[in-house]
Protein backbone atom coordinates (compact mmCIF):
# COMPACT_ATOMS: atom_id res chain seq x y z
CA UNK A 1 0.00 0.00 0.00
CA UNK A 2 1.44 3.34 -1.06
CA UNK A 3 1.30 5.60 1.99
CA UNK A 4 3.02 8.79 0.83
CA UNK A 5 4.10 10.41 -2.42
CA UNK A 6 6.46 13.39 -2.63
CA UNK A 7 7.15 15.14 -5.95
CA UNK A 8 8.84 18.34 -6.97
CA UNK A 9 9.55 19.91 -10.33
CA UNK A 10 11.79 22.82 -11.32
CA UNK A 11 10.17 26.20 -11.77
CA UNK A 12 9.28 27.46 -15.22
CA UNK A 13 12.30 28.56 -17.21
CA UNK A 14 10.46 30.62 -19.82
CA UNK A 15 7.00 31.98 -20.55
CA UNK A 16 6.46 29.09 -22.96
CA UNK A 17 6.42 26.53 -20.16
CA UNK A 18 4.71 28.66 -17.56
CA UNK A 19 1.91 26.12 -17.30
CA UNK A 20 4.22 23.16 -16.84
CA UNK A 21 2.21 21.71 -13.93
CA UNK A 22 -0.81 21.53 -16.27
CA UNK A 23 1.35 20.07 -19.05
CA UNK A 24 2.71 17.26 -16.86
CA UNK A 25 0.11 14.47 -16.70
CA UNK A 26 0.09 12.15 -13.69
CA UNK A 27 -1.33 8.65 -14.18
CA UNK A 28 -1.61 5.62 -11.88
CA UNK A 29 -2.39 2.01 -12.79
CA UNK A 30 -3.18 -0.81 -10.36
CA UNK A 31 -2.56 -4.53 -10.88
CA UNK A 32 -1.70 -4.35 -14.58
CA UNK A 33 -4.81 -2.50 -15.74
CA UNK A 34 -4.71 -0.97 -19.24
CA UNK A 35 -6.51 2.28 -18.44
CA UNK A 36 -5.44 4.54 -15.57
CA UNK A 37 -7.27 4.79 -12.27
CA UNK A 38 -5.74 8.25 -11.79
CA UNK A 39 -5.35 10.79 -14.57
CA UNK A 40 -4.80 14.47 -13.84
CA UNK A 41 -2.45 17.35 -14.54
CA UNK A 42 0.22 17.18 -11.86
CA UNK A 43 -0.55 20.50 -10.16
CA UNK A 44 -4.32 20.02 -10.03
CA UNK A 45 -3.96 16.61 -8.40
CA UNK A 46 -2.14 18.40 -5.57
CA UNK A 47 -4.80 21.18 -5.41
CA UNK A 48 -2.61 23.63 -7.36
CA UNK A 49 -4.55 24.62 -10.46
CA UNK A 50 -3.99 27.20 -13.20
CA UNK A 51 -0.41 26.05 -13.75
CA UNK A 52 0.59 27.73 -10.49
CA UNK A 53 2.01 26.42 -7.22
CA UNK A 54 1.12 27.73 -3.77
CA UNK A 55 0.92 26.47 -0.22
CA UNK A 56 -1.71 23.88 0.66
CA UNK A 57 -1.98 22.65 4.26
CA UNK A 58 -4.49 19.81 4.56
CA UNK A 59 -4.55 16.27 5.89
CA UNK A 60 -4.15 14.19 2.68
CA UNK A 61 -2.56 16.86 0.44
CA UNK A 62 0.22 19.26 1.46
CA UNK A 63 2.18 21.61 -0.78
CA UNK A 64 5.19 23.13 0.93
CA UNK A 65 7.88 25.63 -0.17
CA UNK A 66 9.05 25.52 -2.91
CA UNK A 67 6.76 23.26 -4.96
CA UNK A 68 6.99 20.32 -2.56
CA UNK A 69 3.92 18.24 -3.52
CA UNK A 70 2.85 15.64 -0.93
CA UNK A 71 -0.01 13.11 -0.97
CA UNK A 72 -1.06 10.89 1.95
CA UNK A 73 -4.05 9.11 0.41
CA UNK A 74 -3.52 5.36 1.03
CA UNK A 75 -3.28 3.52 -2.30
CA UNK A 76 -3.64 -0.27 -2.01
CA UNK A 77 -2.81 -2.79 -4.72
CA UNK A 78 -2.36 -6.57 -4.86
CA UNK A 79 0.17 -7.35 -7.59
CA UNK A 80 1.60 -4.17 -9.05
CA UNK A 81 1.44 -0.39 -9.06
CA UNK A 82 2.57 1.78 -11.95
CA UNK A 83 2.85 5.58 -11.72
CA UNK A 84 3.83 7.64 -14.75
CA UNK A 85 4.43 11.29 -15.65
CA UNK A 86 4.02 12.45 -19.25
CA UNK A 87 5.61 15.76 -20.22
CA UNK A 88 3.38 17.40 -22.84
CA UNK A 89 5.19 20.73 -22.64
CA UNK A 90 7.15 22.06 -25.62
CA UNK A 91 10.32 22.15 -23.54
CA UNK A 92 12.35 19.64 -21.57
CA UNK A 93 11.65 19.87 -17.84
CA UNK A 94 15.20 20.16 -16.44
CA UNK A 95 14.43 18.78 -12.98
CA UNK A 96 11.84 16.28 -11.71
CA UNK A 97 12.27 14.47 -8.39
CA UNK A 98 10.07 12.07 -6.44
CA UNK A 99 9.85 9.63 -3.55
CA UNK A 100 7.16 6.98 -3.10
CA UNK A 101 6.82 5.28 0.29
CA UNK A 102 4.88 2.03 0.69
CA UNK A 103 4.24 -0.82 3.12
CA UNK A 104 4.02 -4.53 2.29
CA UNK A 105 1.26 -6.72 3.75
CA UNK A 106 0.64 -10.46 3.62
CA UNK A 107 -2.73 -9.86 1.99
CA UNK A 108 -5.47 -7.27 1.49
CA UNK A 109 -9.14 -7.77 2.39
CA UNK A 110 -11.17 -9.34 -0.43
CA UNK A 111 -13.32 -6.25 -1.03
CA UNK A 112 -10.48 -3.72 -0.97
CA UNK A 113 -11.35 -0.55 -2.88
CA UNK A 114 -8.72 1.11 -5.05
CA UNK A 115 -7.81 4.80 -5.17
CA UNK A 116 -9.04 6.83 -8.18
CA UNK A 117 -8.82 10.47 -9.25
CA UNK A 118 -10.02 12.21 -12.41
CA UNK A 119 -9.55 15.76 -13.76
CA UNK A 120 -12.23 17.53 -15.80
CA UNK A 121 -12.74 20.98 -17.23
CA UNK A 122 -15.27 23.15 -19.04
CA UNK A 123 -13.72 26.34 -20.38
CA UNK A 124 -17.23 27.79 -20.53
CA UNK A 125 -19.97 26.10 -18.55
CA UNK A 126 -23.43 25.79 -20.10
CA UNK A 127 -26.14 28.07 -18.79
CA UNK A 128 -28.72 26.33 -16.59
CA UNK A 129 -26.74 23.06 -16.75
CA UNK A 130 -24.82 21.68 -13.77
CA UNK A 131 -21.07 21.18 -14.13
CA UNK A 132 -20.17 17.49 -13.78
CA UNK A 133 -17.39 16.78 -11.29
CA UNK A 134 -17.70 12.99 -11.57
CA UNK A 135 -19.86 10.60 -13.57
CA UNK A 136 -19.87 7.15 -15.15
CA UNK A 137 -18.58 5.42 -12.02
CA UNK A 138 -19.88 1.87 -11.51
CA UNK A 139 -19.11 -0.39 -8.59
CA UNK A 140 -19.03 0.04 -4.83
CA UNK A 141 -16.83 2.45 -2.95
CA UNK A 142 -16.62 5.83 -1.28
CA UNK A 143 -16.18 9.40 -2.50
CA UNK A 144 -13.40 11.13 -0.55
CA UNK A 145 -12.71 14.54 -2.03
CA UNK A 146 -13.20 17.42 -4.44
CA UNK A 147 -10.76 20.00 -5.75
CA UNK A 148 -12.21 22.94 -7.69
CA UNK A 149 -10.30 25.48 -9.81
CA UNK A 150 -12.71 28.29 -10.67
CA UNK A 151 -12.08 31.18 -13.04
CA UNK A 152 -15.01 33.58 -12.80
CA UNK A 153 -15.93 35.06 -16.18
CA UNK A 154 -18.91 37.12 -15.01
CA UNK A 155 -19.31 39.81 -12.38
CA UNK A 156 -21.01 39.51 -9.00
CA UNK A 157 -21.15 36.69 -6.48
CA UNK A 158 -20.52 33.27 -8.00
CA UNK A 159 -21.10 30.85 -5.13
CA UNK A 160 -24.79 29.92 -4.89
CA UNK A 161 -24.36 26.68 -6.83
CA UNK A 162 -25.34 23.59 -4.86
CA UNK A 163 -23.17 20.47 -4.89
CA UNK A 164 -25.39 17.47 -5.72
CA UNK A 165 -24.41 13.84 -5.15
CA UNK A 166 -26.45 11.16 -6.91
CA UNK A 167 -26.08 7.68 -5.41
CA UNK A 168 -27.10 4.17 -6.46
CA UNK A 169 -29.65 4.88 -9.16
CA UNK A 170 -30.71 8.44 -8.25
CA UNK A 171 -32.13 10.16 -11.33
CA UNK A 172 -34.09 13.39 -10.96
CA UNK A 173 -33.16 14.11 -7.34
CA UNK A 174 -29.83 13.52 -5.58
CA UNK A 175 -29.42 11.79 -2.23
CA UNK A 176 -27.21 14.66 -1.00
CA UNK A 177 -27.74 18.31 -1.92
CA UNK A 178 -25.86 21.23 -0.43
CA UNK A 179 -26.80 24.87 0.17
CA UNK A 180 -24.13 26.68 -1.85
CA UNK A 181 -20.56 26.53 -3.07
CA UNK A 182 -18.95 28.35 -0.14
CA UNK A 183 -20.95 26.20 2.28
CA UNK A 184 -19.71 22.97 0.68
CA UNK A 185 -16.10 24.14 1.06
CA UNK A 186 -16.66 25.01 4.71
CA UNK A 187 -17.18 28.77 4.61
CA UNK A 188 -20.30 30.88 4.98
CA UNK A 189 -21.64 34.17 3.63
CA UNK A 190 -18.91 34.24 0.97
CA UNK A 191 -15.20 34.09 1.76
CA UNK A 192 -14.64 37.84 1.97
CA UNK A 193 -14.90 40.74 4.38
CA UNK A 194 -15.16 44.48 3.88
CA UNK A 195 -12.10 46.61 4.53
CA UNK A 196 -12.26 50.38 3.95
CA UNK A 197 -15.09 49.88 1.50
CA UNK A 198 -13.25 47.16 -0.42
CA UNK A 199 -14.05 43.46 -0.66
CA UNK A 200 -11.05 41.48 0.58
CA UNK A 201 -10.81 37.74 -0.03
CA UNK A 202 -9.88 35.52 2.93
CA UNK A 203 -8.01 32.38 1.91
CA UNK A 204 -7.58 29.55 4.41
CA UNK A 205 -6.34 25.98 4.81
CA UNK A 206 -7.69 23.49 7.35
CA UNK A 207 -7.27 19.69 7.55
CA UNK A 208 -10.42 18.88 5.56
CA UNK A 209 -11.55 22.10 3.82
CA UNK A 210 -9.74 25.00 2.25
CA UNK A 211 -9.55 28.00 -0.06
CA UNK A 212 -5.77 28.17 -0.53
CA UNK A 213 -5.51 30.42 -3.59
CA UNK A 214 -6.99 33.62 -4.96
CA UNK A 215 -5.56 35.73 -7.76
CA UNK A 216 -6.80 38.56 -9.97
CA UNK A 217 -5.33 41.36 -12.04
CA UNK A 218 -3.97 43.26 -9.03
CA UNK A 219 -2.35 40.25 -7.36
CA UNK A 220 -0.91 39.06 -10.68
CA UNK A 221 0.81 42.41 -11.25
CA UNK A 222 2.00 42.45 -7.62
CA UNK A 223 3.57 39.02 -8.17
CA UNK A 224 5.29 40.23 -11.36
CA UNK A 225 3.11 38.19 -13.71
CA UNK A 226 2.49 41.40 -15.70
CA UNK A 227 -0.98 40.18 -16.64
CA UNK A 228 -3.29 43.20 -16.78
CA UNK A 229 -6.31 41.31 -18.13
CA UNK A 230 -6.42 38.38 -15.73
CA UNK A 231 -9.81 37.07 -14.64
CA UNK A 232 -10.23 36.15 -10.92
CA UNK A 233 -9.00 32.64 -10.12
CA UNK A 234 -9.88 30.64 -6.99
CA UNK A 235 -8.96 27.18 -5.68
CA UNK A 236 -10.99 25.14 -3.20
CA UNK A 237 -10.72 21.67 -1.67
CA UNK A 238 -12.92 19.46 0.50
CA UNK A 239 -11.95 16.05 1.84
CA UNK A 240 -14.70 13.60 2.78
CA UNK A 241 -12.52 11.66 5.20
CA UNK A 242 -14.47 12.00 8.42
CA UNK A 243 -17.67 12.14 6.35
CA UNK A 244 -17.10 9.68 3.47
CA UNK A 245 -19.87 9.35 0.91
CA UNK A 246 -20.56 5.65 0.37
CA UNK A 247 -22.09 4.07 -2.72
CA UNK A 248 -22.97 0.50 -3.65
CA UNK A 249 -23.62 0.70 -7.41
CA UNK A 250 -22.81 4.11 -8.86
CA UNK A 251 -22.16 7.78 -8.09
CA UNK A 252 -22.45 11.12 -9.88
CA UNK A 253 -21.31 14.48 -8.48
CA UNK A 254 -22.31 17.87 -9.96
CA UNK A 255 -22.32 21.55 -9.01
CA UNK A 256 -24.77 24.21 -10.14
CA UNK A 257 -23.61 27.37 -11.92
CA UNK A 258 -25.61 29.96 -10.00
CA UNK A 259 -24.74 33.43 -8.71
CA UNK A 260 -26.39 36.50 -7.20
CA UNK A 261 -26.66 40.10 -8.32
CA UNK A 262 -28.84 42.92 -6.97
CA UNK A 263 -30.52 40.48 -4.61
CA UNK A 264 -31.54 37.93 -7.25
CA UNK A 265 -30.24 34.58 -8.46
CA UNK A 266 -28.94 34.14 -11.99
CA UNK A 267 -27.44 31.34 -14.08
CA UNK A 268 -23.72 31.90 -14.65
CA UNK A 269 -21.16 30.73 -17.19
CA UNK A 270 -17.62 30.36 -15.86
CA UNK A 271 -14.43 28.41 -16.48
CA UNK A 272 -14.44 25.41 -14.13
CA UNK A 273 -11.90 22.62 -13.63
CA UNK A 274 -11.97 19.93 -10.98
CA UNK A 275 -10.42 16.77 -9.60
CA UNK A 276 -12.64 14.09 -8.05
CA UNK A 277 -11.06 11.62 -5.61
CA UNK A 278 -12.71 8.32 -4.71
CA UNK A 279 -12.16 4.65 -3.89
CA UNK A 280 -13.95 1.84 -5.68
CA UNK A 281 -13.73 -1.85 -6.41
CA UNK A 282 -12.19 -2.73 -9.76
CA UNK A 283 -12.66 -2.88 -12.66
CA UNK A 284 -13.43 0.79 -13.21
CA UNK A 285 -15.07 2.42 -16.23
CA UNK A 286 -12.56 4.16 -18.50
CA UNK A 287 -12.28 7.94 -18.25
CA UNK A 288 -13.23 10.45 -20.91
CA UNK A 289 -10.29 11.68 -22.99
CA UNK A 290 -8.04 14.25 -21.30
CA UNK A 291 -8.21 17.56 -23.20
CA UNK A 292 -5.21 18.59 -25.31
CA UNK A 293 -2.70 20.52 -23.22
CA UNK A 294 -3.49 24.02 -24.52
CA UNK A 295 -7.15 23.33 -23.80
CA UNK A 296 -6.06 22.82 -20.19
CA UNK A 297 -4.30 26.18 -19.91
CA UNK A 298 -5.98 29.03 -18.01
CA UNK A 299 -7.77 31.61 -20.11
Amino acid sequence: MIQHIWITVTDRTSDRNRYVTRDLVLRMYWDGEKTPSVESPLGDFFCCGFGESYLVNSLPIAVNPQRGFNCYFPMPFRKSAKITIENQNDEIVPGFFYQIDYCEYDELPENTAYFHAQWRRQRLTEKAKDYVILDNVHGSGKYVGTYLALTTLERYWYGEGEVKIYLDGDEEYPTICGTGTEDYFGGAWSFAHQEDGRTVEQTFCTPFLGYPYYSNRDTAIHNNYHNDDMMPQRSFYRWHIMDPILFEKDIKVTIQQIGVYHGGLFERQDDVASVAYWYQTEPHTGFQALPERKERWPR
